[in-house]
């Protein structure tokens, strides 16, 4: 690492700790030539690759701004969007992979926005999923009413209120 005071090509680092979300490393460093401090932030780059086949960095923004054209209108956020665009990010970090298909982004943003909002979801989908007609609509409802009703009907585990005796 290259001091960026005085351009010694070697620094030694004093310290190392990871950021509060845990996808980047917080580095202090000396150089031993000058003697001064600096930090560096170190992030494992994670690139998307188009349909075309070029590849270019993965984007929080990007996400934020198709998610929030799904959102207009809608009860949600910017806290909201924030925190989904992080467990989008989250869910492609944890692949593993330094190259993501950018059809897989598509997939994970689906989940948490359903969670979100199930209209958002809904318009979300029909673009990303390519909807061509009501009947994608019709499908795409009942499978979202099939597992609320399913989640509804599981059994809630509740603590007793009131005193024990």
């Amino acid at each position: 690492m290259h001091c960026p005071f005085c351009r010694h090509t070697d620094s030694r680092v004093m310290d190392s700790r990871t950021t509060d979300d845990g996808s980047s490393i917080r580095r202090r460093r000396q150089c031993p030539e000058c003697g001064r401090r600096f930090t560096t932030v170190e992030t494992a780059s994670l690139s998307v690759v188009k349909r075309s086949g070029a590849t270019e960095p993965f984007s929080r923004a990007k996400v934020l701004v198709g998610v929030r054209k799904a959102c207009q209108g809608r009860p949600v956020t910017e806290d909201d969007l924030a925190i989904l665009a992080q467990k989008v990010e989250e869910t492609i970090r944890s692949a593993g992979s330094a190259e993501i298909d950018a059809h897989e982004v598509g997939l994970a943003v689906l989940e948490p926005l359903r969670e979100l909002d199930e209209v958002a979801y809904l318009r979300f989908a029909s673009v990303y999923q390519a909807f061509d007609s009501l009947e994608d609509f019709e499908s795409a409802i009942t499978l979202l009413r099939a597992e609320r009703e399913a989640t509804a009907e599981e059994p809630q585990a509740t603590a007793p209120v009131g005193p024990q005796q």
